[in-house]
């Protein structure tokens, strides 16, 4: 894994993640899933572009089943964008890297109007 993507775990997830100063992508996924094993490289290779501005985060969900039924994760890959430590944005599946850095982009100028990506619902 590269130095530029940290593990998220039940135990650190509200550190990590909730109470970062800079947004957090991460990527819920487990290894036996081949499509999360596809996205996986273009996740990496944004945490190089956008790792001085941006956090990137894998979550494994069969060991931290906790996080991923507190977020309503129900299938994977799901990438979760966080800002402020809130939900800003998820994208489903195996989506080209060019979706996803569209997300990060949008979240960075501030734009949220330039999701165009499905917003975050929290489960009832």
């Amino acid at each position: 894994m590269s130095t530029q993507l940290m593990e998220i775990t039940d135990n650190d997830f509200d550190a990590q993640v909730k109470t970062s100063n800079q947004p957090v992508l991460v990527d819920f996924w487990a290894p036996w899933c081949g499509p999360c094993k596809a996205i996986g490289p273009a996740v990496e290779a944004l945490a190089g572009t956008y790792g001085d501005r941006m956090a990137f985060a894998k979550c494994n969900v069969d060991n931290n089943p906790a996080v991923a039924g507190q977020l309503g994760i129900r299938s994977i890959p799901t990438l979760i964008i966080f800002q402020g430590g809130e939900p800003v944005n998820v994208i489903h599946g195996l989506v080209p890297q060019k979706e996803i850095e569209t997300a990060i982009e949008a979240v960075l100028s501030g734009r949220p109007e330039d999701l165009r990506l499905s917003p975050f619902h929290r489960p009832a």
